[in-house]
């Protein structure tokens, strides 16, 4: 028995569960990278991207641009199905940079051939603010009637000149917008954000919990920063070490407990923390402990303290 909302015992409202709720089975993201590039790269709003951006320090490696969208999908399943628990149902995951970020005749074909796949029951679609439409929002919509469709936006910071500092090219004002709009149309919408950016103190983080929960979002995913190679970051790392404030694990637990607690308990939470291969890595990291050990850590701190997600949340 328990008194959790989301209806399971586990202290925070737990991603796995809520596609156990939704789909009534295991569904298992596949790593898509179809070729898409962002407003801040392509010179139309800027050019480098954002200043921490290595997607290769994240994508599989069957995840390049020079394969089909078929093809990347069918091997992710193959590559899933040695490691994990086999799953019936996929979700196609367009992760690397903006996946919106095309005329709407070009994702369709895009989409589409995902969705042709056998397993393939929806599509989790990264992307910026500014890089979605009425157009756009009215074809996801029309495929949401059929397929499991959610917009994970890149947020990152509610704080505009955090936004600035690291090449983001849009401001807080447009992400709350795009989210607006996007419930406008019925649709599931995420966010992404990232604790530890330069400048931004622990107290202020904790106070981005009101401001976080108060958005419309089904579910949101946070990652510690870490310094990748071959970023803009890696070089303002070693030129002013001094402007990062870096967790060590113990403290980021503590610190992310404290942030739960006043979180809204309705938002879903993907992920608390990432993992890099630490051959990207090229600042402080947490060593090679995996994300489900320090999932494990986490939950346990939660038992030892008996709080929860939402614990102190004021609507």
């Amino acid at each position: 028995m328990n008194d959790f909302p989301w209806g399971h015992n586990r202290r925070f409202n737990s991603y796995s569960e809520y596609f156990k709720r939704t789909f009534g089975e295991r569904v298992q993201k596949v790593t898509i990278n179809a070729g898409f590039t962002c407003p801040n790269r392509d010179g139309s709003k800027g050019t480098g991207g954002c200043t921490y951006c290595n997607n290769d320090a994240f994508n599989p490696s069957y995840c390049v641009p020079e394969k089909s969208v078929a093809q990347q999908i069918n091997e992710g399943i193959e590559f899933h199905e040695k490691r994990y628990r086999r799953a019936n149902k996929f979700l196609a995951y367009f992760q690397a940079y903006s996946n919106t970020y095309k005329p709407l005749n070009e994702l369709k074909k895009i989409y589409d051939q995902a969705l042709q796949i056998e397993g393939v029951a929806g599509l989790v679609i990264g992307t910026r603010p500014d890089c979605i439409d009425d157009e756009k929002l009215a074809y996801f919509q029309e495929l949401s009637e059929k397929y499991y469709i959610i917009l994970e936006y890149g947020i990152e910071s509610c704080n505009n000149e955090t936004l600035k500092r690291i090449n983001r090219g849009h401001t807080f004002e447009e992400a709350v917008s795009a989210l607006e709009k996007s419930k406008q149309y019925g649709l599931k919408t995420g966010a992404h954000f990232i604790f530890g950016l330069p400048r931004e103190s622990k107290e202020y983080l904790l106070n981005q919990a009101k401001t976080i929960s108060s958005l419309p979002l089904d579910t949101v995913k946070f990652h510690q920063l870490q310094i990748i190679k071959g970023t803009a970051m890696e070089i303002e790392y070693k030129e002013s070490p001094g402007n990062f404030n870096f967790f060590e694990l113990p403290e980021y637990i503590e610190f992310f407990i404290q942030f739960l607690e006043k979180l809204n308990p309705e938002f879903v939470v993907e992920r608390f923390a990432g993992e890099v291969p630490p051959r990207f890595l090229a600042g402080p990291s947490w060593g090679l402990i995996r994300n489900d050990q320090i999932l494990n850590k986490f939950e346990k701190k939660l038992e030892e303290l008996d709080t929860w997600q939402g614990r102190l949340y004021q609507d």
